[in-house]
C-alpha cells in the first residue's frame, strides 16, 4: 500500500469515528443529563447536551499516533508517547468536568503536566532543556485559549479544521508526511464533530474536547517549529483570531481589575452575538478573516522567509486593530438598541 492510500485511508477513518461517535455522545449526554442550559453567561437560548468533542478525542487517539508512527519521516516513539498521553489526560479531566464541576487548580496542573511530557519529550530527543517551560506555558495557554474560543456553534471546530488543514500543508510542503498526515487527520475530526455542531448546534464540544483541541493544535506546531523554526511563523498566523482574540480579552479583563479566571461574555465572538449576529454570521466573520487575511500572510511567511517575521507581527498588529474596532461597532449597537450590557 502506497504511503497516499494509506494516509487517505487514516483521514477517512477519523472522519468516520469522528461522526458515530459524536452520534452516540448526543444520546449519552441526553440519559445523562449533561445539558448546558441557558443563562446570561451563556450565547445559546435552548438547553443543549455537551460533550461531543469526545469524539473528536476518539478519533484523533485511534489515528494520529499511526499516522506519526508509520508515515514517512516517522516521530520517535517518545515523543508520540508523550503527546499520546499527554492527549488522554487532558481529555479525561475535561471529560470528568463535563460530568460534574472541577477546581481550576488540578485542571491547570494535569494541563501543565501534559504540555511538560511533550516537552520533556522533545528535549529527551534533542531540544534544548530551557525550551521546557517555555514550551509548557506555552501550551497551558493553548489548552485555554481554545477552551475560552469554545462559546457559539460551530467556531472551534470550524477553527480546528481551517488550522488542521494549514499544517498538514506546510507540513507537506516541508516533507513531512507523518506531521501532513496527523494534521490532516484532526481536521478530518473535527469536520466529523463541526456536522453536529454547526448552527442551531446539536451537541456542544464540552470541556472534553475544547481543551485537547488546545493541546493538539500547540503540539502539531511545535512539531512543524522543530522540522525548521521559521515554519513556526506561519503556524501561528493561522492560529491568528484565536489568540488574538483570547489574549486581548484577558488583558482587558486584567488591567480593568475584573475578576478574569470567571465565566464572561467578553470575547469579540460574544459580542457579536450580543450586538445581534447569529452564531452562523459570528463564525462567519472568523472564517473570513482566516481566509482573507491570515491564510494569504501565511502563505507569505512560508514563501518569503525573511518577510515571516514582519508577516507575523504585521497580522497581529491588524488582528488588534481589528479587534478594538470591532468590539467598539459592537458596544456601540448594543447601546442604540438599548440592551443591557453585562461585564
Amino acid at each position: 500500500m502506497t504511503h497516499a492510500s494509506l494516509a487517505t485511508g487514516m483521514v477517512l477513518a477519523a472522519l468516520v469515528i469522528a461522526l458515530v461517535v459524536v452520534r452516540a455522545a448526543i444520546a449519552y449526554a441526553h440519559r445523562r443529563g449533561m445539558m448546558d442550559l441557558p443563562g446570561q453567561r451563556r450565547s445559546h437560548s435552548i438547553p443543549t447536551p455537551r460533550g461531543g468533542g469526545i469524539g473528536i478525542v476518539v478519533a484523533a487517539l485511534m489515528t494520529m499516533p499511526a499516522a506519526l508512527a508509520v508515515s514517512p519521516n516517522a516521530l520517535s516513539t517518545v515523543v508520540i508517547g508523550a503527546l499520546a498521553v499527554g492527549t488522554a489526560l487532558v481529555a479525561a479531566v475535561g471529560w470528568w468536568d463535563d460530568h460534574r464541576s472541577l477546581p481550576i487548580l488540578p485542571r491547570f496542573g494535569i494541563q501543565l503536566l501534559s504540555a511538560g511530557m511533550l516537552a520533556v519529550a522533545l528535549a529527551l530527543t534533542g531540544m534544548s532543556w530551557w525550551r521546557v517551560p517555555v514550551l509548557v506555558l506555552a501550551g497551558g495557554w493553548s489548552i485555554n485559549l481554545h477552551n475560552f474560543m469554545d462559546g457559539i456553534d460551530g467556531l472551534l471546530a470550524q477553527q480546528v479544521i481551517y488550522v488542521g488543514l494549514g499544517l498538514a500543508l506546510l507540513a507537506h510542503a516541508a516533507m513531512q508526511p507523518a506531521l501532513a498526515t496527523a494534521s490532516a487527520c484532526l481536521a478530518a475530526a473535527a469536520l466529523g464533530f463541526w456536522y453536529f455542531n454547526r448552527p442551531r448546534a446539536r451537541i456542544f464540544m464540552g470541556d472534553v474536547g475544547s481543551g485537547t483541541m488546545g493541546l493538539l493544535i500547540f503540539a502539531l506546531t511545535v512539531l512543524l517549529w522543530r522540522v525548521d523554526w521559521r515554519l513556526v511563523w506561519p503556524a501561528l498566523i493561522l492560529s491568528s483570531s484565536f489568540v488574538a482574540d483570547a489574549t486581548l480579552t484577558l488583558l482587558v479583563r486584567m488591567v480593568s481589575g475584573r475578576r478574569w479566571y470567571t465565566a464572561h461574555r467578553e470575547h469579540l465572538y460574544q459580542w457579536l452575538v450580543r450586538s445581534g449576529f447569529t452564531h452562523a454570521t459570528g463564525g462567519a466573520c472568523y472564517l473570513a478573516w482566516n481566509v482573507l487575511v491570515a491564510a494569504p500572510l501565511a502563505l507569505l511567511a512560508w514563501a518569503r522567509p525573511m518577510w515571516s517575521v514582519p508577516a507575523f507581527l504585521g497580522t497581529y498588529l491588524i488582528a488588534t486593530i481589528a479587534w478594538i474596532a470591532t468590539k467598539r461597532w459592537c458596544l456601540r449597537r448594543v447601546l442604540n438598541k438599548g440592551r443591557h450590557v453585562a461585564t
